[in-house]
């Protein structure tokens, strides 16, 4: 085998690992530009020596995000991947040669931002959405339009007029900046994997099967690209500034550009102007307006000849590191951080990096005040992305991941086939203890108002609060006593208290800080158990039966309630009146009422719990079903219903009932 040979099966075996991470597990190791760099390598190898073409190699195709629990459709017309360049000299070029190609006809170019999030086909048929689809392999993707639904910026009908019956609209699916914080604060308040970067977490959110959880997150998208047989225009721009009159969210930032040097000028401005936007990008999309000229340069394997993405330089800084500190969470995970000398990055000051675990560390192969290439690019969590070993001080020593404890002593354990090292005494060790009482006074458990991570340790560290149970005992006057605290304010805590006796079991359960048991889990479980004493009695075998709860969920359970400090703060929880089951539902006789019948529960309601209405339901024959299908007989509405399970319904025919007929229908 040749060196030219073993180089094109190591750029493609590598290419294909790469594509796996970033499509698949939504999890990418090397930036971009590496990618785009080592395809460009193999593209000209293959050029080069023909005679090593191979019909499955990653330059024939794009990367596939397609997963299961989706079903797939094919596009209409194929999703390609555009070009990539990293220098405005290389856009000049390519204006160039579409000149060229076009031998002399005027040509003007579209800029637009290239918002960093993930593609989305939607198909719309008499101004309204029938059909959304991720971008997948190119050729077909996952059909997600009930998460898209949930996303306001898309119209579900359209405003206006003069859109064609059919046509389909492209664009990008978006987290923004604000979103993304929020919804990564709560991931590391609830020690889960922090989503690197806004892409990764739009992408991940499309594709949950849970839509009210896609809702809440608070997607956003921009569309970029008309196409149809019947469009209003023969111009790219003018298209989208029709789009826009139809509702569709349209970036401010296209504009219509006439030479090399209005281009290289709007390069310029967005390279700095882009991080004032709401919404992580990564570069500008270059198109050539005209549709016919579009059609007359045509494409390339995998990606059209009239238009390139220029990419933006990812923000890098060098500075030394002071030195590295171990946090330990809720869950007694140990999370190395890199203390740095402040630098100045992307706006902002930056003193701290996570390493996240001991792997990293090694594979960094960083020493003692090493220099430390800290960036954020299209990231607002600082990551260590490298090392300079030119500076590194003669005779430092590699930085070593600790033994034990740094809160405790207790020597640490290695969570079998992960990356993380824990500290086992869970129920002496302050910071977890100090974590599960911040957990569980939170908004999503037990929403006790005015304490937080501070005043959470202000009241372990003076005894008042060792463990949750401890809260119920708390008087005004203890509070007090702490600086920051007035009356007032000790009193809304101490009503706050009394108030979470209120919170339903099972956000209850959440609050127990149960290892693996997160919000939706707790949900089922209640739900299934209906209460803590008969969780407790539960044998592997029985908590493996219920939906989402697997082997490891069951073992974790099991373990926390054989621990006897454990049942004695769940004893003490029910003395204090805390809600360790779900009401019973007011007994009606069972009957065949709603036999053959499938039913959507939407909104909030007034006589009974969502959860009560599916039994009751579930009482009188009926079936409960999550989503709104032709196969749906009617849904039962609250207040609030979601608008776009509403449309949906309208959409499809099926009938819409309060409930007070619904009740009405069953008694």
């Amino acid at each position: 085998m040749s060196d030219v040979e073993r180089e094109i099966i190591r750029l493609r075996t590598e290419l294909n690992r790469h594509n796996h991470r970033y499509y698949v597990e939504n999890n990418p190791e090397i930036s971009d530009q590496e990618y785009d760099m080592m395809m460009h390598r193999l593209e000209a190898l293959e050029h080069d020596y023909p005679e090593f073409d191979d019909p499955y190699s990653p330059t024939r195709r794009v990367g596939s995000d397609i997963t299961k629990g989706f079903t797939q459709a094919e596009h209409i017309y194929p999703m390609l991947s555009l070009s990539n360049t990293y220098s405005v000299e290389e856009v000049d070029s390519w204006v160039c040669r579409v000149d060229d190609a076009l031998a002399g006809q005027k040509t003007e170019i579209v800029g637009e931002m290239k918002f960093d999030g993930t593609g989305i086909s939607l198909i719309y048929e008499h101004g309204r959405l029938v059909r959304a689809v991720t971008r997948g392999d190119g050729e077909k993707g996952d059909v997600v339009t009930d998460n898209v639904m949930t996303i306001r910026s898309i119209p579900l009908q359209l405003s206006g007029s003069g859109w064609p019956d059919f046509f389909e609209i492209r664009g990008e699916i978006v987290l923004p900046w604000k979103a993304f914080e929020r919804l990564n604060e709560e991931r590391a308040f609830n020690e889960e994997p922090l989503f690197a970067n806004p892409r990764n977490a739009a992408a991940g959110t499309l594709k949950l099967q849970n839509s009210a959880e896609v809702s809440r997150r608070g997607l956003d998208a921009y569309l970029y690209y008309l196409l149809g047989d019947n469009l209003p225009f023969d111009t790219h721009y003018e298209n989208m500034e029709a789009a826009r009159s139809w509702g569709f969210k349209v970036s401010d930032s296209m504009a219509l550009l006439h030479n090399i040097d209005e281009i290289d000028s709007y390069i310029r401005k967005w390279d700095v102007a882009r991080k004032e936007l709401p919404v992580a990008t990564d570069g500008l999309v270059f198109k050539v307006n005209s549709l016919r000229q579009q059609l007359n340069l045509g494409f390339r394997a995998k990606s059209p000849r009239w238009a390139i993405a220029y990419k933006f330089q990812a923000e890098r800084a060098l500075t030394r590191l002071r030195f590295v500190s171990f946090d330990v969470g809720r869950m007694g995970i140990i999370t190395p951080v890199a203390n740095l000398e402040p630098v100045l990055l992307s706006g902002t000051i930056v003193k701290r990096a996570s390493l996240h675990n001991e792997d990293i560390i090694h594979t960094l192969g960083i020493h003692e005040h090493d220099m430390l290439y800290v960036e954020k690019g299209g990231e607002i969590i600082p990551k260590i992305t490298g090392v300079d070993t030119d500076k590194r001080t003669d005779g430092a020593k590699p930085v070593r991941f600790i033994t034990h404890c740094p809160a405790c002593g207790a020597r640490l354990v290695r969570i079998e086939g992960e990356a993380a090292w824990v500290c086992p005494d869970k129920y002496h060790c302050p910071p977890q203890i100090i974590g599960r009482i911040e957990h569980f006074v939170g908004r999503r458990m037990m929403d006790i108002d005015g304490i937080g991570a501070e005043t959470a340790k202000v009241l372990y560290d003076k005894g008042l609060v060792r463990n949750i149970a401890d809260l119920y005992d708390l008087k005004a006057d203890d509070l007090e006593n702490i600086e920051g605290f007035g009356r007032r304010s000790a009193e809304r805590v101490i009503d706050g208290i009394a108030q979470s006796l209120q919170v339903p079991f099972d956000r209850v359960l959440f609050a127990l800080s149960i290892p693996y048991v997160g919000e939706t889990t707790a949900k089922k479980i209640a739900r299934n158990v209906r209460s803590i004493d008969w969780l407790m009695s539960l044998s592997r075998i029985d908590l493996e039966s219920i939906e989402d709860v697997g082997p490891r969920i069951a073992d974790s359970i099991l373990e926390f309630f054989s621990t006897e400090s454990n049942i004695a703060v769940i004893d003490r929880l029910r003395t204090a009146g805390v809600r360790l089951e779900l009401p019973e539902v007011e007994e009606t006789d069972k009957s065949d009422k709603l036999t053959g019948k499938t039913i959507v529960i939407s909104g909030v309601f007034s006589h009974y719990s969502r959860d009560q209405y599916k039994d009751i339901i579930e009482r009188n024959g009926g079936k409960n079903s999550g989503s709104i299908s032709k196969k749906t007989d009617f849904v039962l509405a609250g207040e609030n219903m979601g608008p776009a399970k509403l449309e949906k319904a309208r959409n499809l025919g099926v009938p819409v009932i309060s409930e007070d007929e619904f009740l009405k229908m069953i008694e």
